[in-house]
């Protein structure tokens, strides 16, 4: 096979938009029969660095009709396979797409990048929805070539890696700018990306300045790591012959027969020693729809509250938030219990910080709920960060609610955890406590903070103000219409605890309330889908 990056000059100055696309298309046209592949850079559309939606906007729809007609026509004349990268309309919004065209100058796959940088989520607000649900890498097979992709900000995330790898692909195909990288770094990648996916990489991006040595470096790396053609900041055409089968076998560890660097790789795999992955993962706080329904307790009409059973049973039902307490025992150790005092709950007597962890062990905070529930045991906050850490919201009850002397140590500890499983974007904090709110914001003010209900609801929108709080928890019908409306106009999101009933529930959801807390996950939860549906989320 012979492929050819093409490497078109770039700038900063729209002015040159004109000549750089004319540029692009007469190295289209110079491509010739002797060529199997082509691929051309990320945004062949907007062929200079144009900074607004509106300008991104307008120069696509300039070029966009000649550029597929051009990539259309030279795969036909060359009877070659074509990569190209440019926006493209779907129903829920444009999208960052690499299109592929066969030898009959035919569409025939087109590739939605999978990672957007801020720059096209909020700047070119490109479609995300797609972004947020589980994937398997796309593969594209023609001509008994099996072709994968990835796109620019792509480059970066090395456990997509492994994913492409397990796909058996023979060339990846990368359309990208990656303006802020430097030859060297980018070169580290691409050798990196071919070795661990045993695939060829063909990879076109374009040329900022001829003497720059960030950007540009169009390449073609193979499955070994050795570099054929690195472009640099040249512009025009670049070329290697290859053949997209010929893998590379390495020993793959001491007495074992050779075998592609993933596979060897695969042989001793613990994914369970990563960040959180996989099609469990739902969207963060930050862009999880409203209104939702917060399992409070957990499913704790079923199973004990604040327990794995309740917890495991909502959030296996789609809830999007589930709501626990957290305590602290004699030792230190971060409990979820609701009460102060154990008696409610288990067999135990007196405050649970009067006790160490070892000694709650011992106690059953089970049977009280149902003898089927017997010899349960406390649960540590990491059991449910072990479980279910990006798997739901948590909506965090920090007690306790009404002193001061909270141990920083002790916060210390429940940030150090969140941490510890990656979901600082899963949670949020909220407490009636005055005290633990300044803490929360002086120690983690990235992590968003809730007001809970201290006995007066006409403050409680002041005190979000003070402790730049982005939630309020009402209490049940200790509110009015004009506090619900003066805190959206902020900008507060609205939870209220609690509804169980479909009556109550309909009620809050018409007054405005975006996150309604329930002990009855499943009544609640359907009215609330429900009312999403009527009006159109």
């Amino acid at each position: 096979m012979k492929a050819c990056v093409i490497q078109p000059p770039y700038s900063l100055d729209l002015s040159l938009s004109d000549e750089y696309f004319a540029k692009k298309l007469e190295y289209l046209a110079a491509c010739d029969e002797s060529m199997d592949l082509i691929v051309l850079p990320e945004y062949s559309d907007v062929p200079c660095a144009a900074v607004t939606r509106e300008d991104n906007m307008m120069y696509h729809h300039k070029y966009i009709d000649t550029l597929l007609s051009a990539c259309a026509e030279t795969a036909k004349r060359c009877q070659a396979v074509v990569f190209v990268n440019a926006l493209y309309e779907t129903e829920t919004g444009y999208r960052n797409t690499t299109y592929a065209f066969n030898k009959q100058g035919e569409v025939v796959g087109r590739y939605y990048k999978k990672h957007l940088p801020p720059s096209e989520l909020y700047t070119l607000a490109l479609d995300q929805d797609y972004t947020r649900e589980f994937s398997e890498p796309y593969v594209l097979e023609l001509d008994g070539i099996r072709y994968g992709f990835l796109t620019c900000y792509d480059f970066y995330f090395y456990e997509a890696t492994a994913a492409i790898a397990r796909k058996n692909v023979d060339i990846i195909i990368g359309c990208s700018l990656q303006r802020s990288d430097t030859h060297a770094a980018l070169e580290i990648m691409c050798r990196h990306c071919a070795y661990n996916t045993n695939a060829y990489l063909v990879r076109a991006s374009v040329s900022l300045d001829p003497a720059s040595d960030i950007c540009g470096a169009s390449m073609i790396v193979t499955p070994k790591g050795e570099v054929l053609t690195n472009m640099y900041s040249k512009t025009g055409l670049g070329v290697a012959e290859f053949d997209p089968h010929a893998k590379y076998l390495k020993p793959a560890g001491f007495a074992n027969p050779p075998a592609p660097h993933y596979e060897y790789i695969e042989f001793g795999r613990n994914p369970w020693q990563y960040r959180p992955g996989g099609s469990a993962i739902v969207r963060h706080d930050g862009l999880m729809p409203y209104p939702r329904t917060c399992s409070h307790r957990g499913f704790n009409t079923i199973a004990p509250e604040n327990s794995m059973p309740a917890f495991g049973a909502a959030v296996a039902m789609g809830a999007e938030e589930i709501e626990f307490d957290l305590w602290y025992t004699k030792d230190g150790e971060i409990v979820s219990i609701h009460d102060a005092t154990l008696d409610r709950v288990s067999d135990g007597h007196g405050k649970v910080y009067e006790h160490t962890y070892e000694e709650l062990t011992h106690l059953d905070f089970g049977s009280k709920y149902g003898e089927q529930f017997a010899g349960m045991r406390i649960l540590k906050f990491e059991e449910i960060l072990q479980k279910l850490a990006c798997h739901v919201i948590m909506n965090i009850h920090i007690k306790p609610d009404k002193q001061e002397s909270y141990d920083r140590a002790t916060f210390q500890k429940i940030l150090d955890l969140i941490d510890k499983y990656d979901c600082r974007k899963y949670v949020y904090f909220m407490a009636a406590n005055n005290y633990v709110l300044a803490l929360a914001q002086e120690m983690a003010p990235d992590i968003v903070r809730c007001v809970g209900y201290d006995g007066n609801p006409e403050k409680m929108i002041d005190r979000a103000i003070q402790y730049d709080c982005k939630k309020i928890q009402w209490y049940m019908d200790k509110f009015d219409q004009e506090m619900i409306d003066r805190a959206r106009a902020l900008g507060i999101v609205n939870n209220v605890f609690y509804a169980d009933t479909p009556e109550k529930c309909e009620k809050y959801l018409k007054m405005g309330m975006d996150t309604i807390l329930t002990n009855d996950y499943n009544r609640i939860s359907q009215i609330v889908e429900r009312f999403k549906a009527e009006k159109g989320n």
